[in-house]
């Protein structure tokens, strides 16, 4: 569905310090309150890991511009679908 462009990582194959900042990264992008949880941003990435370990999360690599960065399936798919536009349309 995205092409060659990008691959998807699995969050085991990460180091833990490289998986909680792209978690603290997807936090900050998505405006979530790091209030509203006892444990801050703490409490945020652990959610997110649940979230990763039952496939509501994806961690996704563009080899395009050699970014990593967490998804929602739901960007993922969407991400897809703006990519095959692109390139009908180039």
């Amino acid at each position: 569905m995205n092409g060659d462009r990008f691959i998807e990582v699995p969050s085991r194959m990460l180091p833990g310090d490289t998986l909680d900042a792209l978690l603290e990264a997807f936090v900050t992008r998505q405006g979530y309150d790091t209030t509203d949880t006892q444990e801050g941003m703490r409490g945020w990435v652990a959610q997110l890991k649940r979230q990763l370990e039952c496939g509501e999360l994806l961690i996704a690599h563009d080899l395009k511009t050699e970014s990593t960065e967490v998804m929602t399936l739901a960007q993922w798919r969407a991400f897809g679908r703006d990519l095959a536009d692109d390139e009908e349309e180039g």
